[in-house]
């Protein structure tokens, strides 16, 4: 995620707790959240299980565990949680060079089947996960939890247990920055960290793949991450926190050459460290893949389908196509009236040929978007790593929200002075609010050829029609998307961190000024029906046949363990001919 400033403020751990709110139902299924989510205490499986990447067969199963030497661990699958029937079995050799975790791919499985998992080394059992295969057929319900940016540091991850209780959950998209590679005592929320005891480890940024690799064992050993994924299946893609922030083909910004080395070797680290530590599926696992020459790793984007109801695409916006982001401060003293502003909107950030995804990701993506319209789904769905929406900031100055940032701007009388204002949240978002600019150059907004790419690629699909769940910003977003001639492109749902802050709270604006902006990007951008970057939690995704309802789940807090959970929003949408609209 990138604040628009040249370099990252030091941001301030301002968190709004939410007063009270109801809680989550209980969970009632046919084995207790207890039962599937007791992990903590196992010391040879002390990070969990977790399952994920299913398709209608085949399902993979993940476990890692602490061992001194290369070790065999075997898996069973059965119908039940008393496993009085055992559906398949298995051994898998771990040692060091896979960092002892456990990865399998069961297959030869029934559509739409819900199974109980779990693994065994020597006398040692782990948790028992629960795992579910895509549906074929007829499929009049879908439930997804869409959840996002779950920063250790800045607090427990409740939203993840809450979503292990939540009956209204088939299966977890996760969007991206799952985990985070900040670190030591001036890493982004140590301050918060050190007050709850949750500083990062290792206490540095995570460079090397021993770092990566700690750092996902730390965050796979919270309590809520481990009810999570022992509860439901994950269907996953990454964002930019995985490996640094703000990264594109070439280099990110947070990767440092001069003192952290090789950027591609540490990118190469971080998703090697990823793929041991998440349930997603080798290259040579997806069937369709093995007889295309040169997808690798990186290549990281999946298409799942639900039966005759849905469509789910995820992206991969990083590591493959990614063109460098633009940066404000590299252009600012040349935006001087209307026109220049006009001129950077059309020739530097809407310049041609800035993609963010692959070439192979269109093709994939228009054919499975095809093949949708084709066999009737009523929902394409877009699993997107960041906000899509058309986030032009109002001038905030003019409507009274935020001070006129020109006065400063005009008395600054050194390039260093300039800086210190560019870093100043106040001037920023103002001035870029004076000259109508994207929030964030870093999300779709700064790719404004890539974005209208993306849509005409779409109606070429017969499939102008999305719904995009988004993660990145760390605010709930309800958007109502169109192209540049204004034609309907779909509908989009954002949502809030697991535990990290929204941006205005964590610049420093304050608890009243965070909601005056939330609502002013609500009244004067015209894509935004709603927005809220007060809370952290999780959105819950319903889809029927003709119509569906996202609802907002806000955690009472992310500072304790005790913790309530509270619908701040309900949204229904509907199909209506070959649009969706909000109900």
């Amino acid at each position: 995620m990138n604040t628009l400033r040249t370099q990252q403020v030091s941001r301030r751990a301002l968190l709004a707790g939410m007063a009270g709110g109801a809680a989550i139902m209980a969970l009632s299924i046919s084995a207790p959240i207890s039962a599937l989510a007791a992990a903590a205490a196992n010391p040879v499986f002390r990070h969990g299980v977790a399952a994920g990447d299913p398709d209608a067969s085949s399902v993979v199963l993940w476990t890692r565990v602490t061992a001194p030497a290369a070790t065999d661990v075997q898996w069973e699958l059965s119908d039940s949680p008393a496993f009085a029937r055992i559906l398949k079995s298995g051994s898998v050799r771990t040692d060091a060079d896979r960092d002892f975790t456990v990865k399998v791919l069961a297959t030869g499985l029934p559509a739409g089947g819900t199974f109980f998992y779990r693994f065994r080394m020597g006398k040692a059992i782990s948790p028992i996960g629960r795992a579910r295969t895509l549906s074929e057929g007829r499929v009049n319900t879908l439930g997804i939890a869409l959840a996002s940016c779950s920063n250790y540091a800045f607090g427990f991850f409740n939203a993840y247990d809450a979503i292990a209780k939540d009956p209204a959950v088939d299966f977890v998209l996760h969007t991206g920055d799952y985990i985070y590679e900040y670190g030591g005592k001036d890493g982004w929320g140590e301050n918060i960290a050190r007050t709850i005891g949750r500083e990062h480890a290792p206490a540095h940024e995570i460079v090397t793949l021993s770092d990566y690799r700690t750092r996902h064992a730390q965050y796979k050993t919270d309590a809520g991450s481990l009810a999570m994924h022992a509860q439901h299946t994950l269907l996953a893609c990454w964002d930019d926190h995985e490996s640094a922030n703000n990264p594109w083909t070439g280099g990110a910004q947070n990767h440092q050459p001069e003192t952290e080395g090789d950027w591609a070797t540490r990118r190469a680290a971080s998703i090697r460290a990823y793929y041991e530590w998440m349930p997603v599926r080798e290259p040579e696992w997806l069937p369709e893949w093995p007889d295309v020459k040169g997808r690798t790793r990186m290549q990281f984007w999946r298409a799942y389908r639900f039966g005759d109801l849905a469509l789910l695409h995820t992206l991969e916006t990083r590591h493959t196509a990614r063109a460098k982001q633009i940066e404000y401060i590299d252009y600012a003293q040349g935006i001087v009236d209307d026109a220049s502003a006009e001129k950077f909107r059309r020739d530097v950030l809407g310049a041609a040929n800035r993609p963010l995804i692959a070439p192979e990701l269109e093709a994939d993506l228009e054919a499975a978007l095809a093949r949708s319209v084709k066999d009737g789904q009523p929902w394409r769905v877009i699993g997107c790593p960041m906000v899509i929406g058309r986030l032009d900031v109002p001038d905030l100055a003019k409507l009274g929200v935020l001070p006129d940032p020109f006065p400063k701007l005009a008395a600054a009388k050194s390039k260093d002075e300039l800086a210190k204002l560019a870093a100043d949240p106040h001037v920023s978002l103002a001035w870029r609010g004076r000259w109508n600019l994207p929030d964030y150059t870093d999300a779709w907004g700064g790719y404004p050829w890539a974005r209208e790419q993306f849509y005409a690629l779409s109606r070429r699909a017969g499939a102008g029609d999305l719904v995009f769940l988004s993660g990145d910003s760390h605010s709930f977003w309800t958007n109502d998307l169109a192209d540049a001639q204004g034609r309907p492109a779909g509908i989009e749902f954002g949502t809030a961190g697991i535990s990290s802050p929204g941006d205005f709270m964590d610049s420093g604006f304050g608890e009243d000024m965070s909601r005056k902006l939330d609502k002013a990007y609500a009244d004067h951008m015209p894509e935004v029906v709603w927005t809220d970057n007060m809370h952290q939690g999780y959105v819950r995704m319903q889809f029927g046949r003709e119509t569906g309802t996202a609802s907002f789940v806000a955690v009472s807090t992310v500072l304790s363990r005790d913790y309530t959970t509270n619908v701040i929003r309900k949204d229904d949408f509907r199909r209506d001919g070959k649009r969706v609209r909000f109900a």
